[in-house]
């Protein structure tokens, strides 16, 4: 036979394009349209129905960037179309981009209940199926002017409200009524699912040349100028090819209705609050439908907006959840970061998630679901199993730069040994479309066949563009058993982990440690104040937390701030959505946040000011400065006082003690040598250089220089940033090829000298920016500290602090969330070698065998870490990524003034790392209180608090969270410093598991290494 499949094909593409497409709505008449243009914020429907509308017509432009205008559209059904499926079919004027990024709308009906979303793949709503003629029709659309913000990467003041101007963006192209041929419909389908297998399947298959023959077929039994009368015949022309059922091997594909909404991203907070009404509308809408529908949806945030607003949408949601139509799936408040969330912050997003899901929906999710955050910590697999989660699922790894990861499924092993049954789908997609190419893609790329016959799809519109559409069902019908093509089947997720695990769970391979995405790795450093201000509510609800519990307990009559502090929590959870917290969204969200953060700091010092403030009315305020110290850890520290003194404090762990004047050591001497500026405080001697570098850092105690020879420590490094894509998420390796060293000093000058501390203050002037930084040296403290202030005004630059270390280090260990984790300094293996920015909590330490050295941050994540040769032998050097600027999505991102703190902590093991990150960022509180002993105390190093607070079932019980952090064993006693009638451990969730025996002393612990305990405590 002679090939003419070339032929065909194009006989195929034009007449599908030209005829058969057209073809689907047979006959139209216009909508009469009216508009009520809202330049402002949205309002509710109620209030759009007493608007005042003018007739607007096609054509005409509308929506200035981020506005709103309500549409009204009326008409009547012709009386022929009775008995006709009729649809009104809108299109406000969707553009090129993608469905979620332009315009979007809600429809109402004339009552104001919503129906369903309105988006460029999904533009009807139904009027009658079948009609009977007459019917008048009087809808409201809320349209939504949101700007296509991502173009190249290409600066754009679109991404702000305040900046994107008045133009219109949009021309309304349509509104009709319109007949919905069916058999037409149909025929669209059956062409689309068999033309795409066909193209996917090698030429030299029988099955290939057996649908490009069918096609032919159907091309000849159709009449162009009588689609609608043809179709009929077409589509029995194609019937016996699709009823060819799939062959005993294929690949079977567990496929959920998807619609991942970014909880915000290139859109602000109040808009996800519509895109996702408008999406669940949609979503079950579609379930009456097509009963087998299962939509999978996550982030608790997002359904607590739609009850809040769209209390039509939250019945319905609950109906389709009771039917087996919704899954909720994922446990977390938001789809968060991974990487910076605080332990305790983790643990929150899984315990609202959760409680959220069970109390509203009345279901218990089994998985984390994180199918877009970038990267993942190595505790979630403890923390999953302590909350009763079974299961992970993520796809986002397959975006790496350099490596692929060599299982889809298989279990995932934290840092504390925990395991979780974990898929990545193979179909490497979360908004799949029932494309042939997706399906042969998911089954040619799935490592594990052989073994393991399944994997899973998450079908549907993503980030407003709707979800899962009924073209995707129907051709998911076709697709369940269709030769040639994996078989496809509609179900929860949690049907495809348990057959999954059944299948394969005792012979799945296991990953060891964090998921490091190879990208998007600059997301540690972009929007420094909002990376700044997560950590600071992370640590000021520490202390809130610990101070009204304390109250709660030694007051009976304190009340516990329940309620504000679950409102605070979950602001700040919802600010560590995986967009937000990176710091790769629009201009507007970040400046939202910015405010949010500063008032969530505002509330936090109101409930710990309150608290103290209770405690010292009842017990008495001592009768000299107190300092009030939220670590778990005793402290002997210089600390500010009221007035602007220093005075120095020796305090217990989670408690309160006097300032004193004696010290703890010996006194800061300063001297001025030919070396510059020493500061001597009898464990460390500092001197900086004339060029306020750090020419010498040598710990006394040990007897040896910190850095290495010839060197010089604190060295700002400023390098040119221009990543191929994705600007504020990436920084790519070829930065590193070009740097400025900043040591030009415009002055470095002596400003503190005393006793208790010196200070060096340095100023920095380079391109349009200036950075002031002050070297602080305390007595008895055994770090020195970096307090910077920078007015940064650079672009697409990023800047660097460089300590150059006279460590030989294998490795570098980073604090993440209860733990840490080790990572080669070499670049041996091309795993090596794409962790060349890396994220840290509090601290960084590199070791040799006897002496350690870390870098510590109250508000930077971003570090880097490599081997550096002297002329004595190698060093490491570690730097901090302090500041960047991108100009996309936000032009602007981190201009202006900031101000933080890092620092070096020489002779640092993991332990003393653990406590002085810990001080560092819970800075002693100089306050008017009695003196406080520790609810609860510990001597043992590796056992650290994470937490302290009263129950979320508002029992009055006590609840602490602890961990062993140092990565071994300990056995210790936990002292309580009120009575216990009982005490219980607890799951995640506060959900008792076994007593907790008293003894005489306290509480009998023994934690394996990194291992998390939440304890229960009952008042007597």
């Amino acid at each position: 036979m002679h090939d003419d499949r070339a032929l065909v094909d194009g006989r195929l593409e034009r007449a599908l394009r030209q005829f058969i497409r057209p073809a689907q709505y047979a006959d139209r008449v216009p909508l009469a349209l009216s508009v009520w243009h809202l330049p402002g914020e949205p309002v509710p429907v109620a209030e759009a129905r007493k608007g005042t509308y003018e007739p607007f017509t096609t054509g005409t432009p509308w929506g200035s960037p981020w506005s709103t205008s309500w549409f009204r559209l009326e008409g009547a059904v012709p009386g022929a179309w009775a008995g006709r499926r009729v649809e009104a079919v809108i299109d406000p004027g969707f553009t090129g981009d993608g469905p979620g990024f332009q315009a979007e709308g809600m429809l109402y009906d004339a009552r104001g209940i919503p129906l369903k979303g309105i988006h460029p793949r999904n533009r009807h709503v139904p009027v009658g199926a079948p009609a009977a003629g007459g019917e008048q029709v009087s809808l409201l659309l809320e349209a939504a002017a949101n700007p296509a913000v991502l173009h190249d990467y290409e600066p754009t003041l679109l991404g702000d409200v305040l900046t994107a101007g008045d133009r219109p963006l949009y021309t309304f192209a349509a509104a009709e009524l319109a007949v919905l041929d069916e058999t037409v419909w149909h025929l669209v389908l059956d062409i689309e699912v068999l033309s795409e297998l066909m193209r996917e399947l090698p030429a030299d298959r029988a099955r290939h040349h057996e649908i490009l023959r069918s096609l032919e077929d159907m091309l000849d039994a159709l009449d162009l100028h009588d689609v609608a009368g043809t179709a009929a015949a077409a589509r029995e022309a194609l019937a016996g090819t699709l009823s060819r059922p799939a062959s005993a091997s294929a690949h079977r594909i567990s496929a959920a209705g998807h619609a991942h909404i970014d909880s915000a991203w290139l859109w602000p907070l109040r808009e996800t609050v519509r895109k996702a009404s408008r999406t669940f509308a949609n979503v079950t809408a579609l379930a009456a439908d097509y009963p087998e529908l299962v939509f999978a949806c996550s982030q608790a945030q997002q359904y607590a907006w739609v009850k809040e607003h769209q209390p039509h949408i939250w019945e319905r949601i609950k109906k389709a959840v009771a039917d087996g139509n919704w899954a909720p799936v994922g446990s977390m408040w938001v789809e968060s970061d991974a990487n910076m969330p605080g332990g305790e912050a983790l643990a929150r997003q899984i315990v609202h998630g959760r409680r959220f899901f069970a109390e509203e929906l009345g279901v218990q999710t089994e998985e984390i679901w994180l199918p877009d955050s970038f990267g993942y910590t190595a505790a979630f697999p403890q923390l999953a199993k302590l909350a009763g989660i079974k299961w992970f699922l993520t796809q986002k790894l397959s975006w790496n730069q350099a490596n692929k990861m060599p299982h889809h499924t298989f279990w995932w092993e934290g840092i504390d040994g925990t395991r979780v049954f974990t898929h990545f789908p193979p179909v490497d997609t979360y908004n799949a479309q029932f494309h042939a190419r997706e399906l042969a893609h998911a089954e040619q790329n799935f490592a594990d066949k052989g073994r393991a016959t399944r994997s899973l799809v998450p079908f549907g519109w993503g980030d407003g563009g709707g979800g899962p559409t009924r073209e995707m069902l129907e051709k998911a019908r076709r697709l369940r058993d269709l030769e040639g093509s994996p078989r496809v089947e509609i179900e929860k997720p949690s049907a495809f982990f348990t057959a999954a695990e059944e299948e394969y769970g005792p012979q799945a391979p296991v990953w060891s440690g964090e998921l490091y995405l190879e990208l998007h790795r600059a997301t540690y450093t972009t929007q420094a104040k909002t990376k700044q201000g997560n950590r600071r509510s992370e640590h000021l609800l520490r202390e809130a937390e610990l101070w009204a519990t304390t109250a709660a307990l030694r007051l009976p009559d304190h009340p516990y701030p329940y309620d504000a502090l679950d409102r605070i929590w979950k602001t700040v959870l919802l600010h560590q959505f995986h967009d937000i917290l990176p710091g790769s969204s629009i201009a507007w969200v970040h400046r939202e946040a910015r405010d949010t953060y500063a008032r969530v700091r505002e509330e936090l010092e109101a409930i710990i000011g309150d608290s103290v403030a209770a405690l010292a009315r009842t017990s008495g305020a001592a009768d000299r400065p107190m300092v009030l110290n939220a670590s778990p850890y005793g402290r002997s520290e210089v600390v500010r006082i009221e007035g602007g003194a220093l005075g120095f404090v020796d305090v217990p762990p989670l408690a309160s003690a006097p300032v004193t004047d004696a010290v703890a050591g010996p006194p800061v001497t300063v001297t001025r040598e030919a070396a510059g500026i020493v500061l001597d405080n009898g464990l460390l001697r500092v001197v900086v250089d004339s060029d306020g570098l750090l020419s010498s850092v040598r710990d006394l105690a040990a007897g040896r220089e910190v850095l290495t020879p010839g060197s010089r420590g604190n060295l700002l490094q400023l390098h040119p940033d221009h990543p191929n894509q994705w600007d504020a998420w990436d920084i790519d390796k070829h930065y590193r090829r070009r740097h400025t060293d900043l040591t030009g000093a415009e002055s470095v000058e002596l400003v503190e000298e005393g006793p208790l501390r010196a200070v060096v203050r340095v100023v920095r002037t380079f391109g349009k920016s200036r950075i002031t930084q002050e070297l602080r040296l305390s007595a008895a403290s055994p770090r020195l500290d970096v307090v910077t202030e920078v007015d940064w005004q650079e672009s697409e630059k990023v800047l660097k602090a460089a300590f150059p270390l006279d460590v030989h280090a294998e490795r570098s260990t980073a604090e993440i969330q209860f733990g840490h984790v080790h990572r080669p300094t070499h670049t041996n293996t091309s795993w090596d070698s794409a962790r060349f920015e890396i994220c840290a909590h509090r601290w960084l330490r590199v070791a040799e065998p006897g002496y350690g050295v870390a870098v510590l941050n109250d508000s930077t994540y971003g570090h880097d870490v490599t081997r550096t040769e002297h002329r004595d032998g190698l060093g490491t050097t570690v730097r901090l990524t302090l500041l960047r600027a991108p100009h996309s999505p936000d032009p602007e991102t981190d201009l202006g003034s900031h101000r933080f703190s890092y620092a070096l902590l020489p002779g640092a093991g993991v332990t003393q790392a653990v406590q002085e990150g810990l001080a560092l960022n819970l800075p002693l509180r100089a306050a008017a209180a009695p003196e406080l002993t520790p609810l609860v105390s510990t001597d043992h190093p590796a056992l650290t608090v994470e937490s302290v607070k009263l129950a979320e079932d508002r029992s009055g019980d006590v609840v602490v969270r602890l961990y062993e952090s140092a990565g071994g064993r300990a056995d210790a006693t936990l002292r309580l410093g009120f009575p216990v009638a009982l005490a219980q451990i607890t799951d995640l969730l506060e959900r008792p598991l076994r007593a907790a025996p008293i003894g005489e002393e306290g509480l009998t612990i023994a934690l394996r290494p990194f291992q998390i305990l939440t304890l229960r405590l009952r008042p007597a």
